[in-house]
């Protein structure tokens, strides 16, 4: 059996390469254990999945800096809406009002940003929604009241009353007058938003409903849960259709992005992507060690998590390339304590994204320009070294 000289060996293991022809199992054997598909172990043949060739290639994105700081809260900022037009946006606070600043004044940080500010409730504003139909802006709070503001006479019009406890969630149905708020009592609610009449008590979670996802193909309603599970809910019949039980820390932020049907929610434990029309795992971004209190995703595929002690990372949403981490500046005079950030928000331009945090501040983000593939290139190395560690682990 001398080795034919006709092939080089690809076998790194020494091997005699067998001629060709002679016997497929020698040869199969001893040419996977190089560079090729199979591998003999114990005298099986096992398919060697190779970890190089599953590694998604992060798409580039420039990195964020700071741009405007807002200050005009006298209390934590905790939430924030854009207006359908992007002419204007809204924050909620631990002051108990609402603003409603002008996006582009707001950006170069014009004295005379600030629109309006609107009184009514009696705690901290935790969630905010405009509609795109309607003049109208929805706000829920920690007093249990959803109002909905008539920003033509910039009055209440409606209440919809039915929470037992803080609100902490808000969010409109794209296509239908159908409004979702969630809360401290475990519940999501369905609002009709003409009657006022609650249509759904979506129950089922053991503690805060803390974050909410709507959309217009089932299933229409996701909620995050303080109880560390994601629900799926049919919206016609009021009933959960999955539960994800994935995650082992609660789930404070949920995000989508406008381009596929898939969806991000993010805990302390790490951010996960599932698929939108099942709720079936598809990854973890892992590395952003914080309880994540907001996610935001712009039309680039950029994906931000933000979190309790100021973290910010930002993520590639295709790939689950995390391209930079950065933490807020609380602002001077504030404590350390206090760089926190409660919610997030893009502009419809995906250009400038809004932060909403615990000293107070509305902090206005912008790519930073000047930067290029060859100035901030990315980190193959590190990334790849990542992915196939995550390959390997066992859980």
């Amino acid at each position: 059996g001398a080795s034919a000289p006709a092939a080089p060996s690809t076998g790194g293991d020494g091997g005699a390469v067998a001629p060709a022809g002679a016997g497929g199992r020698s040869s199969s054997a001893s040419s996977a254990s190089g560079g090729g598909r199979k591998v003999r172990s114990g005298g099986i043949l096992v398919e060697r999945k190779d970890s190089s060739s599953n590694i998604p290639t992060p798409a580039w994105h420039a990195p964020w800096k700071l741009s405007t700081v807002i200050s005009s809260h006298l209390g934590w900022v905790r939430s924030v809406a854009f207006d359908p037009t992007n002419e204007m946006f809204a924050t909620g606070g631990g002051d108990r009002v609402i603003k409603i600043f002008d996006l582009a004044k707001a950006c170069v940080a014009a004295p005379d940003a600030l629109k309006i500010t609107l009184t009514g409730h009696i705690s901290p504003v935790r969630g905010l929604a405009f509609s795109d139909r309607h003049p109208y802006l929805f706000s829920g709070g920690e007093d249990k009241m959803v109002k909905c503001w008539d920003l033509e006479t910039n009055q209440v019009i409606r209440h919809y009353h039915g929470h037992l406890s803080g609100v902490f969630a808000l969010k409109l149905h794209p296509t239908l007058d159908v409004l979702v708020t969630g809360g401290r009592d475990a519940v999501a609610r369905v609002w009709d938003m003409r009657t006022k009449h609650q249509v759904h008590c979506l129950t089922g979670h053991d503690n805060t409903v803390g974050a909410i996802l709507t959309k217009g193909t089932d299933p229409q309603i996701i909620t995050g849960s303080y109880d560390s599970t994601i629900k799926l809910w049919d919206l016609a019949a009021g009933k959960c259709m999955t539960t994800l039980t994935h995650h082992k820390k609660s789930v404070r932020a949920l995000c989508q992005p406008s381009f596929e049907n898939t969806f991000l929610s993010g805990a302390a434990d790490n951010l996960k992507k599932w698929v939108g029309a099942d709720g079936r795992f598809i990854k973890n971004f892992s590395g952003h060690r914080a309880v994540i209190n907001a996610l935001a995703v712009n039309d680039d595929g950029v994906v931000l998590s933000a979190a309790d002690d100021g973290t910010m990372n930002f993520w590639d949403y295709g790939s689950g390339h995390c391209f930079q981490t950065s933490a807020t500046v609380a602002q001077p005079g504030s404590l350390d304590a206090e760089n926190g950030i409660f919610a997030a928000e893009f502009d419809l331009t995906g250009t400038r994204l809004v932060t909403c945090e615990a000293d107070k501040t509305i902090k206005i983000w912008k790519e930073d320009e000047g930067a290029s593939e060859l100035t901030h290139p990315v980190d193959m190395a590190a990334w790849r070294k990542k992915c196939i560690a995550e390959a390997k682990r066992r859980y």
